[in-house]
């Protein structure tokens, strides 16, 4: 039976015209008054659910104390409410009212019920609130009667510490909470809070229970199992790390509520993970609380002797220790009806029927599991045979009969033992996600990029230091290390978190993969990359060189074609021009069309990459020279013309048949610049005294300064360019405006 140190109270009317308790220590609380007036006690509301039909019990709006989480129970613990319970809740944040939510009526029943104890929806978080509605209606189509003694249960979990009540939003181990170190003790008991039970009768007055609830002692009853011992046995080492734990002294568990020893299962062969209920947007921050809230209701409204569950787990991967009785041992917990006496029981704070649970979760879920199947040998990704302690029939319509053995993935859903939509479509989704990040090896490794090296093919080229960079979907908590394989040998180790590691390489053809370590020992490799290291720089089979090219000319650029040849023992990657621009070019490319500055020496500096990095530069050096026509030796009759759009702003032109002009000049390539219209007529053009083209000048448009023939030689030498008039019929004139060469 449960033994309690029962508070004074004192009554104060509610803004509904109810009463509400508060708090003034006795002596048999161990402590003085005053501290606890500076902080919320736990509190838990019982308000009875009037008649309104046989097949209906409503509570209209009512504002109530302040609180954040509530329930539905009734009298007998072995009774079920076959229909529907809905409830309104008054936020104190926006200051309105919800919406209609159902409460969870598949909660496991017990299956020896001790006098007292209640039958109950599963608890709902609801948030701070003052103000609650409910409706429970029978279900249609049946003659089932509403059970008797129904009310709704408001529980308001308080505020233990200055440190909770202040600190901020948390997406790790909230700040204030004690976390378990990794010795196997049981957990550290913090000093009571008051928790204050009070019952309302039909007229909405709240009154104290005139006696102590009965405890259902383990919940479940199955300490009367051969299989469960009160003897506190001694916890065996895991094959996995201990993850961090935040203890009942943590989260605020006032142990003064627990009356009976924890019984103690002799193994752990299962784990079953489950949800709350409640909202997803709580804080973190208030994650102690909604734990606080949870454990009042499992103790104060239904009469257990202890939180159900043995593990609970918030949004942000925080772990909290449940029932008592220490982490490390085989607690008896209460959480899956028939099949709690070999597993431990994982609730995730929330709603995830439709919602999925977030990495850190199941992050931790994982761990929790990985640490407590591993102390008893049992791989997270396999099965095991359960013993059913319980006749009845799970989610999916699969019948149990009690003393009979049926086969279990190890880490199973609420629903896999029991009727119940627990843990939420969503969640029971991502079990598999859990078992594979639980057991290892490290799932989804891959290589995703090489610093330091090019790609080529299927081949990486480097100078020797390389930055291998990976990626994994199993979480860095789940792994031991990385290691930078090197031919086959650990080049480099980093820890669970890295995603990178360096090395240098010999000069020479390597394999360079990564290797991950699993916390379970297992080990999974990623496909071997072939890395090259090699040091000879790519060369330039034709150093760069600019020709003249066609197009047209002004006094400060001409049009040149800039060609070269690169090559690499490996594999060429690319040829840069550094000046006097920039460019970049593939690897094939010989050619490309630019322009240059006439009558200055200009660098045209290049430079061959390989995909190592390595490179080779070369530079030359050329000059475009402009000679005016004024600058030929002529032969027969030319007319000097005058215009803006001439090179200098002049030209020659002539008709005659035979007129010719001649440049001498030193150089590598050379272009005769003239003018085009619809009238120009045809010229040719002698190279050192060879006649080597017949250019015709017409054009439908009027074009100056237009480079219309071009020659390009090997190296730099003397020659000269001769122009002559043809004499063409009806067109006989040509305009020259000079002629330019590279030297």
């Amino acid at each position: 039976m449960k033994r309690r140190a029962w508070i004074t109270l004192g009554a104060v009317v509610l803004g509904g015209g109810g009463v509400a308790a508060y708090a003034v220590a006795s002596p048999s609380d161990g402590g003085g008054g005053a501290a606890l007036r500076d902080k919320r006690p736990v509190k838990v509301y019982d308000l009875a659910l009037p008649a309104v039909a046989t097949d209906r019990r409503e509570l209209p709006r009512k504002d109530t104390e302040q609180f954040s989480l509530l329930g539905v129970s009734w009298t007998g613990a072995a009774k079920r409410l076959h229909g529907t319970a809905q409830v309104r809740t008054h936020s104190i944040a926006t200051g309105e009212w919800s919406g209609w939510r159902d409460l969870e009526l598949d909660a496991d029943p017990l299956e020896k019920p001790e006098t007292g104890t209640r039958g109950a929806s599963e608890p709902l978080w609801v948030g701070a609130s003052d103000g609650v509605q409910v409706q429970v209606a029978r279900k249609d189509g049946t003659t089932t009667a509403l059970p008797k003694g129904l009310q709704v249960n408001l529980v308001d979990p308080g505020v233990v510490t200055d440190a909770e009540a202040k600190q901020p939003e948390a997406t790790a181990q909230p700040a204030g909470f004690a976390v378990e170190s990794d010795s196997p003790t049981a957990s550290t008991s913090a000093a009571p809070t008051d928790t204050i039970s009070t019952s309302a009768t039909p007229t909405d007055t709240i009154s104290t229970s005139a006696t102590p609830t009965a405890s259902a002692s383990t919940s479940a009853s199955e300490s009367t199992s051969p299989s469960a011992s009160a003897t506190v046995p001694t916890a065996p080492p895991s094959t996995v790390p201990k993850p961090p734990i935040t203890s009942r002294a943590g989260w605020g568990a006032d142990e003064s509520k627990v009356d009976d020893p924890p019984t103690y299962n002799t193994d752990v062969k299962a784990v079953f993970v489950h949800h709350t209920d409640g909202a997803n947007d709580y804080s973190c921050a208030d994650s102690a609380s909604i734990v606080r809230g949870i454990y009042a209701y499992h103790v104060d409204v239904e009469g257990w002797n202890d939180i159900g569950y043995n593990f609970l787990v918030d949004k942000c991967g925080t772990v909290f220790e449940g029932r008592a009785g220490g982490t490390d041992l085989p607690v008896l917990g209460a959480h899956t009806y028939g099949w709690n006496r070999e597993s431990t029981g994982i609730a995730v704070l929330g709603n995830y029927v439709s919602t999925t649970a977030s990495n850190a979760a199941l992050t931790s879920i994982a761990r929790i599991a990985a640490w407590k199947l591993g102390q008893y040998g049992g791989d997270p990704a396999g099965t095991v045979q359960l013993t059913a302690g319980a006749t009845q029939t799970n989610y999916f319509a699969k019948s149990f009969t009690a003393g009979t053995k049926y086969t279990f993935n190890r880490i199973s859903g609420h629903r896999d033992g029991f009727n119940t939509q627990c843990p939420g479509g969503s969640l029971y989704g991502q079990l598999q996600t859990i078992r594979d990040w639980a057991a290892g090896p490290v799932q989804g490794l891959k290589t995703t990029t090489v610093d330091g090296a090019g790609l080529s093919g299927s081949t990486y080229y480097t100078k020797g230091a390389i930055t291998l960079h990976w990626s994994a979907t199993t979480p860095a908590l789940l792994i031991s290390k990385y290691e930078l394989l090197v031919d086959g040998k650990a080049a480099a180790t980093t820890g669970g978190s890295a995603t990178s590691a360096a090395a240098t390489l010999a000069l020479g053809s390597h394999t360079v993969a990564v290797r991950a370590t699993h916390q379970s020992g297992r080990t999974t490799t990623t496909p071997a990359l072939t890395v090259v290291a090699e040091a000879t720089a790519p060369t330039f089979s034709t150093t760069p060189k600019i020709s003249l090219r066609t197009g047209t000319v002004n006094t400060t650029a001409v049009p040149v074609t800039l060609g070269w040849k690169a090559a690499d023992d490996k594999a060429l990657r690319e040829v840069k021009l550094l000046s006097p621009t920039t460019a970049t070019f593939g690897p094939t490319t010989t050619t490309s069309s630019r322009t240059a500055a006439s009558g200055a020496a200009s660098t045209w500096s290049m430079r061959a990459y390989d995909f190592a990095g390595n490179y080779r530069a070369s530079s030359p050096s050329y000059t475009p020279v402009i000679l005016q026509e004024t600058s030929a030796v002529k032969s027969s009759s030319w007319t000097s013309r005058s215009s803006t759009s001439y090179l200098g702003g002049k030209s020659y032109s002539s008709g005659t048949k035979g007129a010719s002009l001649t440049w001498t000049f030193t150089g590598s390539s050379a272009s005769w610049v003239v003018s085009r219209a619809t009238g120009s007529g045809q010229a040719y053009v002698y190279v050192d005294g060879v006649k080597v083209s017949t250019v015709d000048l017409k054009s439908s448009t009027t074009q100056y300064r237009q480079a219309v023939w071009t020659k390009t030689w090997s190296s730099s030498a003397t020659h000269k360019v001769k122009i002559v008039v043809v004499g063409t019929s009806g067109r006989p004139t040509i305009t020259t405006d000079g002629l330019v060469y590279i030297k």
